[in-house]
């Protein structure tokens, strides 16, 4: 078996003097360094970074406002063509419309002829039952007239036991 190890933490200070970007005494040289570093980021980002944004920049602000151009084009179609649709559904709504209000004229007039020819025909055959009926009460009244003196003359005849002539009769009954 191995024996553990063990470590104890010294309080030794490797270095004198801090933290090295802290030491005043090392200040003059960062600072050149870091006008020299400045310099030459500034110049690449001035030089080679900028003009590739700038120009992608661009070319997206052109491609954006391009977009916008054609939907605006489109949407003008679109409300031209939602425009043209609409004249058309209503233009196919008044000729429904009209062709409806003529269907209902014509079968209108066709059920107002249909209904007077019907009338016309009632009234005919009115008449004709009415022609009927009189002549069937002529007739009746002929024939009740006649059995109404036939009957005066059996009547007497029975009664009295005279002949009385059917002249006589048809006074007595009022024919």
């Amino acid at each position: 078996m191995a024996e553990p190890v063990h470590t104890t933490a010294t309080t030794e200070h490797p270095q004198e003097g801090g933290f090295p970007p802290l030491d005043t005494s090392t200040f003059p040289t960062q600072i050149f360094w870091l006008v020299v570093t400045f310099a030459f980021l500034f110049t690449v980002v001035w030089r080679v970074a900028g003009p590739r944004i700038n120009g992608v920049i661009t070319s997206r602000r052109s491609a954006i406002n391009s977009a916008i151009a054609e939907a605006s084009k489109a949407r003008a179609e679109a409300e031209a063509a939602q425009a043209g649709y609409e004249t058309s559904l209503a233009n196919a709504r008044s000729r429904a419309n009209a062709l409806a209000e003529e269907t209902r004229q014509s079968l209108n007039g066709e059920i107002a002829k249909a209904k007077a020819d019907a009338d016309a025909e009632a009234a005919k055959a009115m008449a004709a039952a009415d022609a009927r009926i009189n002549a069937t009460r002529e007739s009746a009244k002929a024939t009740v007239g006649t059995a109404a003196r036939d009957a005066a003359i059996a009547i007497v005849e029975r009664l009295t036991g005279d002949k009385v002539s059917s002249d006589e009769a048809a006074k007595a009954v009022g024919n």
